[in-house]
């Protein structure tokens, strides 16, 4: 008979039984008691109240016995501490059996047990069986030093357990060492400090290497997530490491393979793309993870969503292997939808042919979802492979002609997106489309349709009238398609004044009057104030040139990627997520991130610079400015800096009329238009005036010789300006006053002699300074320092300042989308430093506008997990670029903000102009 009559019985007075047969003397009574106290305990029986009875059962030699008797100490020790301290002695007895099962058995049991008092009984023990001589007590005591860790940190590193845990790595046996391994990286996963507690080095790396070919298949994958944290000191050790490891990519265990691949994929960062060894392993990844589809489903469900992170990490990888990824009929949806979004990953010109066969006859499968997703994908191909746009556009059609509700939605979701990427193209199927308008239901098909007959609206006869027949249930659309109706109607009438200005007055009237939502308010308050001050600025701002859309919208961040490349063959691959966004408690340590890629010295020096146009000034090194300032001509001839020119468009100076035919219409100062105005903050002309820092004492009036001077730098309209007041505490009159600027990082010379009148005593003078950026560049510690020369009648005063970072963002610092994405990707991720922010108030939208006016762009605006990310560039002044990543929690006043640059030396002072910023009224 089986254990299982252990889980069957449920006889009153049991508990009573149960004490006096573990009490019997029999050894084969009390381990049946023991069994069934087990059984009890398991189905959640409380018998706690056993616990002085199991525990004098430990006396045993029966291993089965003692293995049942450690297993319910481990269940109820915590509950009942001062009654677990009896069986402490058992624990150091066992601890030194001759048997080393019973010793590896007693060690692991008192590291599960969570009670301080026995966790100080635990050292000595502990520290004996890591110097064990057999190796399966050693590889027990190293897993043990971990829990300890996790019970008490201090404890571990006080009495020398992390020192004799890395000399484990040196052990003959390699389960003893892939148990040290597995052990010191739980123990740096849970390090409060997130700095790694044991550091790897070549001489560990090697050990490693030579125990992954004997290890067990779980032993070998906790030393290559090890291998994964090493960064190699050269690309020839990377090599090494690489063809190391290469033989594990054969291995059974898909772990195993996805470990191997995750070291791999990092390594290959280190690698020259041009080299024979990247592209003999790139050829080699490719196998093992097309074997991985062989497996079941779960399993290629999880190899499927790490691929999806190489391809879009290197998609040469896996380039040759399109047919692997087609759908078979009894794939599971969501291995389905997995293998559909790998396609498109994988569509180029050479198989698009291929893959919309495949997608076309996808298109008319039984499951929605799934006939949804191809309609995208037959969308996505057109976008992303221009040859193949008009064979997409055919089958799009074809399928519409089937009349499935479900398709013809999605269909013209996507001819929406081919019509912007491809103007002008493909228009002459907008009847066909027309033809469909009652059949649509849903607001993302409805909104759809609706841009498609504003944007051509005259190209389509009955424009109005399809126009008309939506206004008809106007309070019952989806906001989407209310914003979309606004839109086409203004442009309806922008193309077609004369015979729809009712239609017009008619929407503008709902979505303003009729309407609560604040965005679509918003939107028609705006249009009408275009369209009654001035239809032509309204046509420029309306009918302008759509920016073309990008072929691939749904791929990860870059730094995200980079992120989650390195945790591969992980639960955080799984769900394309850092693991701080789903696992509670964890600190958010040292972020992962992908080593340098290799690149030949300049070969992409300067990206963001050279996509701008300018080119970045090299600071050189600090030489001796003592001497550089002492021998300064004070009355050399400043450079002159040539003032800029700034053009003003007037977007609200005709009226409606001119549509219409009729005159332009005087502007009232009293009247409605004037209202509107002042509500949307357009009257009257605005300086660009960024932040305003308070000035400060630069020279005090002690170390001038009476003369005390305040200052500050601001930056208006494109100009960079030093602010000074000038105080006489001095006894006589002080005058010929003139400046100079030491050679500094920026190249920052006087744009014109200072001009400051003669001062007599106990007066004060303020003084603005304009400074031009074409003088000697030489590199000051900090970056942002300055020193200064003044001169009067009664000598020369030395002094130096700090020039704010916010003065130095140049007005060109708006990067396109595209240009961002690519130079954000080029910067290696040595160069990325990020900054805390705490204390952060104002919305993601407020902060965007801070930042805007003080030439900090914002590129784009995302929300990630309930986080809002603003991704933002700023060109210095010496045309050196920097990428921004803020990350900011609503409700929460702490932020993250990420930076990158090719010149990561700036980034103390970019971070102390952005909280400066940030923290501007």
């Amino acid at each position: 008979m089986t254990d299982s009559k252990y889980f069957s019985t449920t006889k009153k007075g049991e508990i009573f039984e149960l004490k006096s047969e573990l009490n019997n003397d029999k050894k084969e009574k009390k381990k049946e008691a023991v069994k069934k106290v087990i059984a009890s305990m398991t189905v959640g029986k409380d018998v706690s109240v056993l616990f002085p009875d199991v525990v004098n059962c430990m006396q045993t030699d029966n291993l089965e016995l003692k293995k049942l008797v450690y297993l319910y100490l481990m269940n109820y020790a915590k509950s009942q501490p001062d009654a677990a301290i009896m069986a402490v002695n058992t624990f150091v007895k066992d601890c030194e059996d001759s048997n080393p099962l019973i010793r590896a058995l007693a060690v692991r049991t008192m590291g599960c047990i969570r009670v301080d008092k026995i966790t100080e009984y635990l050292c000595e023990p502990l520290r004996k069986c890591l110097k064990d001589e057999d190796p399966y007590v050693r590889k027990t005591a190293a897993v043990c030093v971990a829990k300890l860790y996790d019970i008490s940190a201090s404890m571990v590193e006080d009495q020398g357990f992390l020192d004799q845990l890395k000399d484990l790595l040196s052990d003959s046996n390699p389960m003893v060492v892939a148990n040290a391994v597995a052990a010191l990286s739980e123990i740096n996963e849970s390090s409060q400090s997130g700095q790694p507690l044991v550091e790897m080095n070549s001489a560990t790396i090697n050990k490693l290497l030579t125990a992954l070919n004997e290890c067990t298949e779980w032993g070998q994958v906790f030393i290559l997530d090890s291998l994964a944290n090493y960064s190699p000191k050269d690309e020839r050790e990377a090599q090494s490491i690489c063809e190391r490891i290469t033989p594990r990519l054969a291995h059974a265990n898909a772990a195993v393979v996805l470990s191997a691949v995750k070291v791999l994929m990092k390594l290959l960062e280190m690698l020259s793309n041009d080299g024979d060894f990247c592209a003999t392993l790139t050829k080699k990844l490719a196998p093992p993870l097309v074997t991985l589809l062989s497996s079941e489903p779960e399993v290629q469900y999880v190899a499927l969503r790490n691929i999806n992170l190489i391809v879009q990490k290197r998609p040469d990888i896996l380039k040759h292997e399109m047919k692997v990824f087609f759908v078979k009929y009894n794939d599971p949806i969501y291995v389905k939808l997995e293998k559909l979004d790998i396609m498109i990953r994988l569509a180029n010109q050479s198989n698009i042919a291929q893959v919309l066969s495949e997608l076309k006859e996808y298109a008319t499968e039984v499951d929605v979802d799934f006939v949804r997703k191809a309609v995208r994908a037959i969308g996505r191909c057109a976008i992303k492979v221009e040859a193949s746009a008009e064979r997409c556009v055919s089958t799009l059609l074809e399928l519409i002609q089937t009349k499935v509700n479900y398709v013809v939605q999605e269909a013209i979701v996507v001819i929406k997106d081919i019509f912007r990427k491809y103007p002008n193209k493909y228009e002459s199927i907008i009847s066909t489309l027309c033809e469909n308008l009652d059949t649509l239901d849903e607001p993302e098909a409805r909104a759809s349709m609706v841009w498609i007959i504003g944007e051509y609206a005259e190209r389509i006869d009955n424009a109005d009238e399809l126009l008309d027949s939506f206004l008809e249930g106007f309070q019952d659309e989806n906001a989407q398609v209310q914003l979309q109706l606004l839109t086409a109607v203004v442009k309806l009438f922008l193309k077609r004044p004369s015979d729809t200005q009712e239609l017009v007055q008619h929407v503008l009237s709902l979505a303003t009057q009729d309407s609560d939502n604040p965005d679509l308010r918003d939107r028609g308050f705006i249009y009408w104030r275009l369209l009654s001050t001035d239809p032509a600025a309204a046509k420029e701002v309306v009918l302008a040139d759509k920016p073309l859309i990008s072929e691939e919208t749904d791929l990860l961040e870059p730094t995200l990627l980079d992120e989650l490349i390195c945790h591969i063959s992980s639960l955080a691959s799984v769900y394309h997520k850092p693991p701080t966004a789903f696992v509670e408690g964890r600190g958010a340590g040292v972020r992962k991130s992908l080593p340098n890629r290799a690149v030949a010295s300049g070969d992409s020096g300067e990206a963001a610079a050279s996509a701008a146009g300018g080119e970045a000034m090299v600071i050189p090194n600090q030489e001796s400015l003592i001497g550089d300032l002492l021998s300064m001509d004070i009355n050399a001839p400043s450079m002159p800096t040539a003032a800029p020119t700034t053009m003003g468009v007037d977007l609200l100076g005709g009226g409606l009329d001119i549509l219409l035919g009729g005159p332009p219409a005087e502007t009232n100062s009293a009247g409605a238009s004037s209202l509107l105005g002042d509500i949307f903050g357009l009257g009257g002309t605005a300086l660009n005036v960024g932040l305003q820092i308070p000035k400060i004492v630069w020279l005090p009036a002690e170390k001038g010789k009476g003369l005390e001077i305040q200052g500050s730098f601001s930056r208006r309209n494109g100009e960079i300006f030093m602010d000074m007041k000038f105080t006489n505490k001095a006894m006589q009159l002080m005058s010929g006053f003139a400046i100079q600027l030491n050679k500094n990082s920026f190249g920052l010379v006087p744009g014109q002699p200072l001009q400051v009148a003669p001062l007599p005593p106990n007066q004060s003078t303020e003084a603005s300074l304009n400074l031009g950026t074409q003088g000697p560049v030489q590199r000051m510690e900090p970056l942002n320092n300055l020193q200064v020369a003044v001169k009067n009648n009664i000598d020369i005063f030395y002094f130096a300042c700090l020039i704010h970072g916010n003065c130095l963002f140049a007005e060109d610092g708006q990067l396109d989308k595209r240009v961002f994405l690519n130079t954000w990707k080029e910067i290696p991720a040595a160069n990325e430093v990020q900054y805390s922010l705490s204390g952060v108030i104002g919305t993601t939208d407020g902060i965007a506008s801070k930042m805007t006016t003080n030439n900090v762009f914002t590129i784009a605006k995302r929300n990630v997990e309930g986080q809002d990310m603003l991704y933002q560039s700023l060109k210095l002044t010496n045309n050196i670029w920097v990428l921004l990543e803020l990350k900011l929690q609503p409700g929460n006043p702490d932020a993250t903000l990420s930076l990158k640059s090719r010149s990561v030396e700036v980034a103390p002072m970019i971070f102390a102009a952005y909280e400066a910023i940030i923290r501007s009224p």
